[in-house]
């Protein structure tokens, strides 16, 4: 039986925000599992509960393969990583390879768009560490994000990258067992010996890039046609907010040979080009965006969606920006709900006072961008909730999730679902842990930017998008980048 060592390390890095993302973090238990170790990997990811790439690898392999489990940790999305995070993780992971000599084949759960104090690239590190590691005859093989900003190096040091095809992520589990099949292919065939990366000459904002809709969609669906001879084809959109020199959309293949690798990979890039002027989304600020979803809540049987794209989580934002919420108190919205809204010590407070109680509170704002400040306002504790409860959603699947201490605080006909730890709203499970059901509502704000459509956008009217400050900016076009290679377009070309 063939010995398999699996880990994973994710981080999706917005390099634009302030502070740092440190190994605690990564320790903690949030909307996803903590850092994990050993054989507690394989009881936190299993294929029954889990909802992420290794799970859906280890469900294909388990049975065919003798797995050697190593270090499984995310950080989600946020500031830059520490360089004591990375070295702990990465060192961690190898020594653990290290130990387990020899191995047949390694599989990585991987971001691929990690950036850290040292290093730009850094998965790109730890798959020469890895490689180094195993040496040049074993088999390596990573799963990666749709928002990967890959890199020469990660593509030198694996022998495939295989990467998500949607936006909502819906296909983290078929990711890995798609990995699973390639790793397979390869154990049989041998080690491809094509290879190519192909970037794009421009960025994409995130809000350009769900796979629900063109353009993002006929590029995901030329990626997924078979070719004899060919490993794997991947697009992947890239996270524009990671700052380094190969950041942006990539076509990438693995093939038997280097011309079939080229062929495949020139002829996705070159669709991802002529489609260029495709890449476009309406954007709206607070104010639109709320006038807006009134006009249309006056006529609609269900709620009006807005995504308060910048504050969301899942790109690095801190989630508790007051912008959208300042804006709906000052208009007669009927009925509202804004989530989730992530503020410790409001949740906490509310917890001490008690359900109907009345608190003031200096709601959010600390953590800027100008002009964002904390909200001060006298809210109704309407219901509270210890942030434990479990998710079924399309994109976070089975998982037991801890936010800490909940709360929902009501002021007039505004409705706010505090938490006490950071998750993008792309679940509804939160919002009814605390007795919330979205349908309820006129208007439903969530912090997010794309993930929210596949459990939000079948409830809504209307999904409108605003760009109210945040720490995750909308348009890469006016991100201050210091290492993005020369001679790419910071936005697409409009028609």
């Amino acid at each position: 039986m063939k010995r398999v060592a699996v880990g994973g390390f994710h981080h999706e890095t917005n390099s634009f925000m302030d502070g740092s993302t440190g190994y605690d973090y990564f320790e903690s238990h949030r909307d996803r599992p903590p850092l994990v170790h050993g054989q507690d990997v394989l009881k936190w990811l299993a294929p029954e509960t889990g909802s992420f790439a290794l799970s859906g690898f280890l469900g294909d392999t388990q049975n065919e393969f003798e797995i050697v489990p190593l270090v499984w940790g995310s950080g989600g999305a946020g500031a830059t990583v520490t360089a004591e995070a990375f070295e702990r993780i990465s060192a961690e992971m190898v020594a653990r390879i290290s130990d387990a000599l020899p191995v047949d084949a390694v599989y990585l759960d991987l971001h691929g768009a990690m950036v850290t104090e040292d290093f730009e690239d850094g998965e790109g590190e730890l798959l020469r560490r890895v490689r180094r590691a195993v040496g040049e005859k074993i088999p390596v093989v990573a799963s990666l994000d749709y928002h990967a900003n890959v890199t020469a190096m990660m593509v030198q040091s694996a022998d495939a990258l295989v990467a998500y095809r949607t936006y909502p992520h819906v296909d983290r589990v078929r990711t890995g067992k798609q990995a699973a099949a390639v790793l397979k292919q390869i154990l049989k065939d041998g080690r491809p010996a094509g290879r190519v990366l192909r970037k794009a000459p421009f960025l994409i904002p995130l809000n350009s890039q769900s796979t629900l809709v063109h353009p993002s969609s006929t590029v995901v669906h030329a990626s997924t046609k078979e070719i004899a001879g060919v490993y794997c084809v991947s697009y992947l959109a890239g996270f524009p907010s990671s700052d380094l020199a190969e950041c942006g959309p990539s076509a990438l293949a693995y093939a038997k040979t280097q011309a079939l690798a080229e062929q495949a990979a020139d002829e996705l890039e070159a669709l991802i080009e002529k489609l260029e002027t495709d890449f476009s989304f309406p954007l709206l600020d607070e104010r639109q965006a709320i006038e807006k979803a009134m006009a249309i809540a006056k006529s609609a049987d269900k709620p009006v969606v807005i995504a308060d794209t910048q504050d969301n989580p899942g790109c690095g934002g801190t989630s508790d920006t007051t912008g959208v919420l300042a804006e709906l108190l000052r208009h007669d919205v009927g009925s509202a709900v804004l989530g989730l809204f992530c503020d410790a010590d409001a949740a906490t407070a509310a917890h001490l006072a008690g359900v109907g109680s009345e608190i003031t509170l200096a709601l959010g704002g600390r953590h800027g961008p100008a002009p964002v400040v904390p909200l001060h306002q006298t809210f109704t504790v309407a219901a509270l909730g210890d942030g434990k409860f479990a998710t079924a959603g399309k994109v976070t699947g089975k998982r037991q999730v801890d936010l800490g201490p909940m709360a929902l605080l009501r002021i007039g006909a505004v409705d706010v679902v505090v938490t006490s730890k950071r998750m993008q709203s792309h679940d509804l499970a939160p919002y009814q842990h605390v007795g919330v059901n979205v349908s309820d509502y006129k208007i439903v704000v969530v912090k997010s930017t794309c993930h929210f459509r596949a459990e939000f956008e079948p409830l809504a009217a209307e999904v409108l998008v605003t760009i109210s400050p945040g720490a995750f900016a909308a348009d890469p076009s006016q991100l201050p980048y210091k290492r993005l290679r020369a001679g790419v377009r910071r936005s697409p070309k409009t028609a």
